[in-house]
């Protein structure tokens, strides 16, 4: 009878050493993969988020007692008209602001003079400021345009976008019984983790979803009462960069207290700002913590990181997209056995703190 062979520590290393470098090498792959087929990767990814946000609604009108063969169109026509209603309020707006450019030129042109005037008065002797020239509303117009270009040309192919979305909550209705079909209700068929995993994913777009709606609603009323011009289209720019947590809230700012400062004056600038300010931190830093809870926080490191890489792959839709892709995947890394540990390494430091004292970890033998 043979003995067991006692295992080189150095031919584990070079194990662990391929299995890494092979890792890498996949997701290299992937990563290339994932920006060859961006003209089609983004309009279905779309398609799927927007589905799993509508797909509480469409189970609550089967709930009563609505087929899905109505319940999924009515659902996919009102979603189809919201869209509808904001790129009209949107493309009018963008169309007014470039109307509009010249006379933001001659009043940023004034207060350039202005403070021009000011410094020799007091004997500071300076040139031409040109600070019409430096800080030019057309080029806040064409970083405006950049800006949605890449979402817009996304969504340019709408039916794509809107027949991928229709069949996947046809599909979802029935996904259930298939999965039970297949797989049976055995326990080690991970239907519980799955359909946890999915109710952690529509927990966290739906809130993120309703708390960027808040935060536009109550910075373009806001903006609208101090008398900005355009207080809807930088509203809706808020609602969207909301999505991006920390610098989202930032550059949605930018635009707005500009426009302030040429429009009105340095007093309403600074209201504006007070405003960004205070509506982001209420709702970002109390009310949006408070209803996703800690376990969903993913760090400052791990935000910044997926903004560079979608951003890398698919441009200015891929850094809207990321912060809820990199999300998606941390709930599905959270619930899979193996790669548990990826999804902590992504958790802020309150997440893994507030592991540490629901999950305390299993002493070393």
């Amino acid at each position: 009878m043979g003995y067991p062979r006692p295992v080189d520590e150095r031919v584990e290393a070079r194990s662990g050493g391929g299995r890494g470098l092979l890792t890498a090498a996949s997701l290299v792959v992937v990563g290339a993969g994932l920006k060859a087929i961006q003209s089609l990767a983004i309009p279905f990814l779309i398609s799927v988020l927007l589905a799993i946000l509508c797909t509480p609604v469409v189970s609550w009108l089967r709930r009563r007692r609505l087929p899905a063969a109505i319940a999924v169109p009515l659902v996919v026509v009102v979603l189809l008209g919201v869209f509808f209603a904001f790129g009209a309020v949107l493309g009018g707006s963008v169309k007014g602001f470039a109307d509009a450019v010249p006379r933001y030129q001659e009043r940023l042109d004034s207060l350039g003079n202005s403070v021009e005037g000011w410094l020799e008065e007091r004997g500071v002797t300076v040139g031409e400021l040109e600070v019409g020239k430096v800080l030019r509303p057309g080029a806040l117009l064409d970083l405006l345009g950049k800006g949605l270009v890449g979402l817009l040309s996304a969504l340019s192919n709408t039916l794509l976008v809107i027949l991928t979305l229709l069949f996947i909550l046809l599909e979802a209705a029935g996904l259930p019984v298939k999965l039970r079909a297949a797989f049976g209700d055995r326990p080690g068929a991970g239907l519980g983790r799955l359909a946890k995993a999915t109710r952690e994913v529509q927990k966290y777009l739906g809130i993120k979803t309703a708390i960027s709606a808040a935060t536009g609603a109550i910075l373009a009323a806001w903006l609208a009462v101090l008398g900005l011009d355009f207080a809807l289209t930088w509203g809706f720019l808020a609602f969207l960069l909301n999505f991006i947590p920390s610098i989202g809230s930032i550059i949605a700012a930018v635009p707005a207290v500009l426009l302030a400062l040429v429009q009105v004056g340095p007093g309403t600038a600074a209201l504006v700002a007070i405003g960004f300010v205070v509506v982001n931190m209420t709702l970002g830093n109390i009310v949006e913590p408070h209803l996703m809870g800690r376990t969903l926080g993913m760090s400052t490191l791990a935000v910044f990181l997926s903004l560079l890489f979608w951003g890398f792959l698919w441009g200015p839709v891929g850094m809207f997209l990321s912060v809820p892709l990199t999300m998606v995947m941390k709930i599905g890394l959270e619930n899979s056995r193996d790669l548990r540990w990826v999804a902590v390494l992504l958790d802020s430091p309150r997440a893994a703190e507030a592991r540490l004292v629901e999950e305390p970890a299993a002493p070393v033998s």
